[in-house]
């Protein structure tokens, strides 16, 4: 089959965005909206809150008759007549209604992991990441999957409950799980994605959750035919899901012991986007649309899930689109973008990343590291 005129990149949808002048990149788009990492619906954007519409002014009404005479002023003889005494055992006034502290709704009470977690028992559906969700008091998976949604959306917990109800509803519809499970074309996605993971070395802080990285990486070059790859669009998705699915399997919310906050969270996942032999010039109409629906799925379904991004052998110009795309997106997300015309320079860079000592030497020996190749470290989805 003959070499197609383009392959699929996340970054060949930013170059068309900057040479037009339009804002729009897909690698801003990509964390702007996400996963994850806030992929956030990555990936998949977190659903925008309601706008309402400006209060209206408040128009003053002449009184009805009966209030103004109620408001009139006494005649003269009613005015003159004394007031009459109080009974000297007559009961005190009762104390206005307004001193007394205002009531609190069931909702209010509850804490906003609580409100969460009665989201999700409401939803019907118990499962998120492999986490079967329980009461997130005694159950720290739990808790980590609330205070993520809680964590995406700022602490809003209009926006959170909405994109928690909504990835229920996707999971159950979906089944990410039994996607795990699923054969894929090997013609069609063999050599394009695989997961690794690294432990620390010494026993100690290998049971820490600092002391395991999970990489999911996308090797764009290993695309043999873009209208087989992604010319059946919900096949493409499923196996896209399935790679990210694996990684949550590695990652093991589900065996966790330490719970997280708004400023700690060490279960996350760093992603590696190889765009070695790929065409930055044109994008088919499949590409974006695998792409878009990429974005969208992991922004809405996998949020606070990206831990740092690295975009590896690139052109030179993605340079120039790191320094455009600062103008758009967030910088605590564009700090997690890592542009490098040199895969082999990844192993350098990762040594500062993480709390694993020797990390880069781990790596596959095509990124700079010593742990042999890629296709023999990670594994990918199901193929036949």
């Amino acid at each position: 089959m003959s070499e197609p005129d383009s392959k699929p990149t996340e970054l060949a949808a930013a170059v068309e965005a900057a040479n037009s002048a339009a804002p729009q990149t897909e690698l801003a788009v990509a964390e702007a909206a996400a996963a994850a990492d806030k992929t956030s619906p990555s990936s998949a954007p977190a659903p925008a809150a309601a706008t309402g519409e400006p209060e209206a002014a408040v128009q003053a009404h002449p009184p009805a008759p009966e209030a103004a005479a109620a408001a009139a002023p006494p005649t003269a003889p009613e005015a003159e007549a004394p007031a009459a005494a109080a009974p000297a055992d007559a009961p005190a006034a009762p104390t206005p209604a307004a001193d007394k502290p205002a009531e609190l709704s069931p909702a209010e009470e509850q804490t906003p992991i609580a409100q969460l977690w009665a989201t999700a028992k409401a939803s019907g559906h118990p499962e998120i990441w492999g986490v079967t969700l329980s009461d997130p008091t005694t159950h720290v998976p739990s808790q980590i999957v609330f205070q993520k949604y809680l964590n995406a959306n700022d602490g809003d917990m209009v926006k959170a409950k909405d994109q928690l109800t909504k990835t229920l509803e996707w999971r159950a519809r979906t089944r990410p799980l039994e996607l795990v499970k699923k054969a894929y074309s090997r013609s069609k996605f063999e050599g394009l994605g695989f997961v690794t993971t690294y432990t620390a070395d010494d026993a100690d802080d290998a049971t820490e959750p600092e002391g395991k990285e999970v990489f999911t990486w996308n090797i764009y070059g290993q695309v043999k035919s873009m209208d087989e790859t992604f010319g059946n669009l919900s096949e493409f998705i499923e196996w896209r899901v399935a790679l990210m699915e694996q990684a949550l399997q590695e990652l093991n919310i589900s065996g966790a012991t330490k719970q997280i906050t708004a400023d700690y969270d060490p279960y996350k996942i760093f992603q590696v986007h190889d765009y070695k032999s790929v065409s930055f010039l044109r994008q088919s109409a499949q590409v974006k649309a695998a792409s878009s629906e990429t974005i969208k799925v992991f922004a809405q379904n996998y949020p606070e899930l990206l831990k740092e991004k690295f975009f590896v052998n690139v052109p030179a110009i993605m340079g120039f689109m790191y320094t455009f795309m600062k103008l758009f997106v967030a910088p605590k997300t564009i700090k997690k973008f890592h542009p490098m015309s040199n895969g082999a320079n990844l192993a350098k860079e990762l040594a500062e990343s993480s709390k694993i000592k020797g990390l880069g030497e781990k790596l596959p020996t095509e990124y700079g590291g010593k742990g042999g190749e890629l296709k023999a470290q990670g594994r990918g989805p199901l193929l036949e």
